[in-house]
């Protein structure tokens, strides 16, 4: 085991990935294929949202399954803000100990593996992954995330986390005061531009095509020194995700250290929409206040759920979600009059 722990951390890090050392017992709960079928929990989704639930839960005694198929939507992101106490951290390092910590609890398992179909049993749900295995559990969590749907521009890709990023909170202050884009239209363009104002003073925004903005809204945003560039782009030159120029379809370039952008996103999972989880206007899972789905004992959290896209906002959802889950059961299993 010993050697076998070596060789994992040697590989990581010559992979260029970050990691917090596991215990050796957190090692071996992820390293056996379970044997268990049944549990109290299972949780879609081994993440921030995911890994929150299942503490929850772990710490109420719980049997919890976490199926996780390894790939976050933010693993290119250098380093993750706005949280307290893993300001600057790697997303790799925060869930790394995370998942350290959650399988201390000798009630909670890991699966490396990926969900591909659940449906309703007579005593709660069944999930059938990729490797073709089958669990049951009374309770179902869906800590899935979402799935970014990139625009076809050369180079967005690569920058996506680093210096294309979603949200000034998380990423604002490590680009701030250098020249920045918007890459948006319309209202969204208009709002978004308002927001990043207060952390750049050299602003401008792409429409990439024809502007959807209304006479008054140039204006102010000609008042507050926001242009407004409707040529359409072509491609972002960078190195290693670190913008330096936009080059449009017409051969023009234009120096830029940062672009603002708010792609759209599919589900990452069907399995949802599958059991008849009701979504909302823009896509996400509908949820009440304790993170309940409109089925009945189907739990959803993070970004899942959500516009706002936030490690801090992940892990409270999570954690919000495992006490109501667990609740739940306390509930039904509650002998009165």
């Amino acid at each position: 085991m010993a050697d076998r722990r070596k060789f994992i951390k040697q590989s990581l890090c010559a992979s260029g990935v970050v990691i917090m050392p596991l215990s050796l017992s957190a090692f071996q709960k992820i390293d056996k294929m379970t044997k268990e079928t049944k549990f109290d929990v299972l949780i879609i989704g081994g993440s921030y949202a995911g890994l929150s639930t299942a503490m929850a839960l772990g710490r109420s005694l719980r049997s919890v399954l976490i199926i996780d198929a390894g790939n976050p939507c933010n693993e290119q992101t250098p380093h993750s803000h706005n949280f307290i106490t893993q300001d600057g951290a790697t997303p790799a390092s925060i869930s790394a100990k995370a998942k350290e910590q959650v399988l201390e609890y000798p009630t909670v398992q890991f699966l490396k593996d990926f969900a591909v179909q659940g449906q309703k049993t007579k005593d709660g749900f069944e999930i059938t992954t990729q490797s073709g295995q089958s669990f049951q559990s009374r309770k179902l969590v869906f800590a899935t995330g979402i799935k970014d749907v990139l625009p076809q521009i050369d180079g967005f890709a690569k920058c996506w986390g680093i210096t294309v990023v979603h949200c000034p909170y998380c990423h604002g202050y490590e680009v701030r005061k250098v020249k920045t884009g918007i890459l948006a239209n319309g209202d969204s363009a208009f709002e978004t531009a308002k927001l990043i104002s207060n952390w750049t003073d050299e602003l401008s925004i792409y429409t990439n095509g024809k502007s959807e903005l209304s006479e008054d809204q140039v204006n102010e945003l000609n008042q507050n020194n926001i242009v407004v560039i409707e040529k359409p782009i072509a491609s972002i030159e960078h190195t290693k995700g670190y913008i330096e120029k936009l080059k449009f379809r017409d051969g023009t370039k234009e120096p830029l250290k940062a672009l603002y952008a708010r792609v759209s996103f599919e589900q990452h999972s069907a399995i949802p929409s599958a059991l008849g989880c009701q979504l909302n206007e823009q896509g996400f899972i509908e949820v009440d206040m304790f993170q309940k789905t409109s089925i009945p004992g189907v739990f959803a959290c993070g970004d899942n759920t959500t516009f706002i896209r936030s490690v801090a906002q992940a892990v409270y959802a999570g954690n919000l979600s495992g006490g109501a889950s667990n609740m739940e059961m306390i509930q039904e299993d509650w002998i009165g009059n």
